[in-house]
Formats: structure tokens, sequence, C-alpha cells
């Protein structure tokens, strides 16, 4: 069955070996405990590695590097906001962290690679497992073609053993990192991580006891009530819903029927016995208002409730808002009936709460009526109607520019150094991505594209890589020893405890937020959801973003370094 496979399927149609792979990939991926998974990359270069051993398929190296070169613009462009964002003042502590954690982790991996004599392969696959950087495989692979004084075949044997080194380091390096994070550290500093958590969120919020709005309960609902009390009667629905914001409530009278007809919204419309009301409220406000006792019975009136809703993204722009918290934009007349969902900040989903301030670039999502969130949005800033439709000539010009940029060398010590056109293509979607943040009313790449450039475009590079080096996964494996477990084990703890003992001791971090610092410092997606786990909240979140884009550019350029200083 392999031989006909082999002969008949793979090698005249090496595609469809690729997509095996991929596929396969995906599934074993998938496999997970708790909060930790393999993960689609990973599954894919394990599958790739096992599928080249048995069929040693060639497949064309241009579509490595296409799919490579995708990712790393793609991992530039989803990235790059936050990275120029953590150069500033209020960034750079969490910055200083992943530096000294990316640092500590080449001196590490690089000092293992001389002890042990392991060539620029084996010592950048240890890199990159040990620190779950994938993005190393390709940069060490291109650094290694570029390397004076290989032949052909050395460039061969030393380039395949980067994801054999990779493959056998990586799962143990993001067990590692996940557990000591959510439970070691903590367990040892006796930190109860859901009430520091809770401490923080409430510190941030107060003196106010507002719930924590990133966890869902910020959810608008919609009733109908007639009128027959006479508390309000004859009153404004602005000296109402006044009333109600000075008791702490988000209640807004959005419509009003009368004698059977729908009236024109007006805010100094006075109320009269009999009157209908659409009331638009937060949950918690409608049910501390009790509105059956101060408006009347709750009623059905389909037609009243059936006004045009709209969710509208807007980036703060406009100068008076920049720098106000939540809770000030909250208070502005003209938020009247508009709620804010969801909050942006340079590209990815922040958990905000009232106290959280406003940057410029900041992307709000407001709901509520279409004739007040418009004029709301105006008033903040840019709206910006969302598409599916990617912006390919942003993209296509990114790339080739940043590939430029990656081509020209200069020559160090009789070794030529260069960006490589992939390194190119990170700084590119660095700079496209910030500006994009900046300016989002063009340039558009919608979600479901960055993850077709980002994780597909990495994942189908990998299932290449993996399906190349399988043939020579044995003797590689045999070349380094399973001791390459536990100086992958070593070089991924201690990077983790010196950020630890600097940001704890030397720097003051909060508990919860420096375990999101060091999972971002070193690229360790499932370790921020174990911590998120652990701290029964999103808190640690605040620590995650900053050092996760400083740390994805610098490790990934340490793939190209470990290789020049080991080689």
């Amino acid at each position: 069955m392999v031989d006909f496979l082999n002969r008949h399927v793979f090698h005249p149609y090496p595609e469809l070996l690729v997509f095996l792979t991929v596929a396969l990939g995906f599934l074993v991926g998938k496999l997970r405990y708790r909060t930790i998974a393999l993960g689609s990359v990973t599954g894919c270069l394990v599958v790739g590695l096992f599928f080249g051993a048995q069929f040693k398929v060639d497949v064309n190296q241009t579509v490595k590097s296409l799919f490579f070169v995708m990712f790393l613009f793609a991992l530039g462009y989803r990235i790059g906001p936050q990275f120029f964002r953590g150069l500033k003042k209020d960034g750079l502590p969490q910055v200083i962290n992943a530096l000294v954690v990316c640092i500590a982790g080449l001196g590490v991996t690089l000092g293992f690679a001389k002890l042990l004599g392991y060539g620029p392969g084996l010592g950048a696959g240890l890199l990159g497992g040990a620190l779950t950087q994938s993005a190393v495989i390709g940069v060490a692979q291109d650094a290694i073609t570029n390397l004076p004084g290989l032949s052909n075949a050395q460039v061969k044997e030393e380039s395949d053993l980067v994801p054999v080194a990779y493959a056998v380091t990586y799962p143990l390096g993001t067990i590692l990192c996940a557990v000591l994070l959510a439970n070691v550290l903590p367990r040892l500093y006796r930190v109860d991580m859901a009430a520091e958590s809770a401490r923080i969120a409430r510190e941030m919020d107060a003196p106010s006891a507002d719930l924590d709005l990133g966890q869902g309960y910020y959810e608008i609902v919609l009733r109908a009530y007639r009128l027959d009390r006479p508390g309000l009667v004859g009153h404004t629905i602005a000296d109402i819903e006044a009333a109600q914001h000075r008791a702490g409530h988000r209640l807004y009278i959005t419509r009003v029927r009368r004698a059977g007809e729908i009236l024109p919204h007006d805010q100094q419309l006075r109320l009269a016995p009999g009157d209908t009301l659409a009331v638009s409220a937060l949950r918690g406000s409608l049910v501390d208002f009790d509105a059956r006792a101060h408006i009347g019975p709750e009623v059905d009136d389909t037609t009243l409730l059936s006004y045009d809703t709209e969710t509208l993204h807007v980036v703060v722009a406009q100068r008076d808002q920049i720098g106000r918290t939540i809770r000030d934009l909250r208070a502005e007349p003209f938020m009247a009936g508009v709620f804010v969902d969801e909050v942006y900040r340079s590209g990815a989903h922040y958990p905000f709460r009232l106290a959280t301030q406003l940057n410029r670039g900041d992307t709000l999502v407001l709901k509520g009526a279409k004739r007040l969130v418009e004029p709301a949005a105006r008033a903040i800033g840019t709206p910006v109607p969302t598409s599916f439709a990617t912006d390919m000539a942003w993209v296509g010009l990114g790339i080739f520019l940043g590939g430029c940029l990656g081509i020209p060398a200069v020559t160090l010590g009789g070794v030529p150094i260069a960006l490589s056109t992939s390194g190119g293509a990170l700084i590119a979607g660095l700079v496209f991505g910030w500006v994009r943040g900046r300016y989002p009313t063009f340039g558009n790449v919608p979600g479901g594209a960055q993850w077709f450039m980002d994780t597909l475009g990495l994942c189908l590079f990998v299932a290449v890589v993996g399906i190349d080096a399988g043939p020579s996964f044995t003797s590689g494996l045999a070349e380094a020893g399973w001791g390459l477990l536990l100086f992958g084990a070593i070089g991924t703890l201690a990077p983790l405890l010196i950020g630890f003992l600097v940001g704890h001791h030397v720097q003051h971090i909060r508990f919860p937020i420096l375990m999101g610092v060091l999972a971002g410092g070193q690229t360790t997606t499932a370790a921020i959801g174990a911590v998120n786990e652990a701290a029964k909240s999103q808190v640690p979140t605040l620590g995650y973003t900053v050092p996760y884009a400083f740390s994805n550019v610098l490790l990934t350029i340490w793939g190209a370094v470990i290789v020049l200083l080991n080689h």
C-alpha cells in the first residue's frame, strides 16, 4: 500500500501529500489536556516528519518559501501595533522583562549548543522548541543556507536537523511553561491568583464596585412597559434618564407610543398616563430599577421594540476623547442609549473596565439604536465599516517591499549577513500593521484572511519542512540523543525563572500580570490560557499582548543569530 501511494500518488503529485499532512496535522494538533494542546503547527510538523520518512517525496522549495514569507508578513501585520505601542513609556517595563527572557533564552540554548557540540541546525531547533517559537525554523534554515564553506549536502543535513530538535523540545516546552506560570510559581509564593486578580480588577475601577465588563455581563436588554404609575407622569425623558444616571443605572427610554402612534424621539417629551415606553438598559440596571414598580406592567409591543439597531466599529480619533475613561465616555449626552460592547487595542481584543483610558487608535464596538449609534461614533472618532474583503494591493505591496528590503547583505568576518526576504517581510508586516492600526480606514485584512496567512501559512510551511526532513529524522534524533529533552526543558525554565526574579523582585510587577508578561515573553499561547484559568479572570492578559508582540520579533531574529554564533 505504501509503495502504491508512493509511486502512483505522492511522487507524481506531491501537493496531495502536503494537504494530507496539513489535514492530519490539524487533527493531531487538537489533542489537549485542559488548556494545553499540542497545536496545529506541531501537529503538522510531526505528521510531516512521519510521512517524509515513509514516502521520501521532494517538494519544490519555492512553495516552502512562499508560505513562510506570507506567514511572517501576517505575523508582523498582526502584532505591529502592539510592538510599537510597547516601545512607549507605559509599555517599557513589560518590554524590558520580555527582553530579559529572550536574552536569557538565547544565552542558555547557545551555551548548551556549544557545550554539547551541537551544530547550527540542532542549536537553532533547540532554541525554537525550548522557547516555543515556530518561526525560528524557517529563519534558521535561511541563515544556514547562507553560511560560507558548507557544501549543499551539509546545508541539507543541518537544515533538516532544525525541525528534528524543534519537534522533540517544543511539546515539553509548552507544557512546562504553562505549569510553571499557572501552578508552580503561585504556589511557591503562596499567591491566590483568583483573589489577587479580583483585587487588581477592583483597583482599576475604584471606588466603584462595577463588575468586570470584559466577562460577558455587559448585556443590553430591551423591554416595553405601559406607564400607569404617577411618579413619572409629566417628567421629560431627559429628566428621567438623568435621574437614573445619578443613581448609577444605564437606562434609556428609546421610543414612546401614545394613543396608538409611535412618536418621534424627543428628549424633552413629557410622559403621559397610558404611554408605552421602550426601555433599553443593562440587565443589572433594569433589575435594580424595578421597572414594573416604577413604570407599570410589561407589555409585548413588537412594533415598538422592532427598530433598527446597529453594531458599529469606531476608531478613537477625536482629541477631546483621548485619555478619557470608559466611565467618562458613558456620561456624555451623545452616549444615551449607546453601549460600549468591546474594545480592541493595537488590533487585539482588550479586556476593558470602567477605568480603562482611551488611546488614539483604540477601536470601540458600539451597540444601540441606529439613529443614536452613528452620531455617537462621529463624536468619538472615525466609524469603520466592517468588511470581509482583503486589501490585496496593500498586502502584496507590503510583502514585495519587505522582500526587497531583505535582499541586500553586508559581509562581516567573511560571513554574509542579510535580513533575507523572510526577515524583510516580517519588518514590512510590522510597519504596515502599525500604519493600519493608526489609520484603519484602509489596508483591511479581516480576521479570516489573517488566520489563513498566519496559521495556515505556517502550517503549510512546516508540513513541507517535515516532509523534507523526514528521511533524516531517525539519524538526526540519534545524533542529538534523547538528552535533548532535558536540555530543552532547562532552556524553557531558566529564562522564565530569570524573568520572574527580575519582574517580581526588581520591577515589582503585580503577580497575575507578571505571569501574563512571562507567557508573552516566551510567546506561549497555551500558557496564558492556563494562567487565565487559574486566575479566573482576564486580568493576566493585560501583561501578555505587548511582550508577546516584542518577543515574537526578537525570538524570530534569534533563529538567525544562533546560527551565526554557533557556526
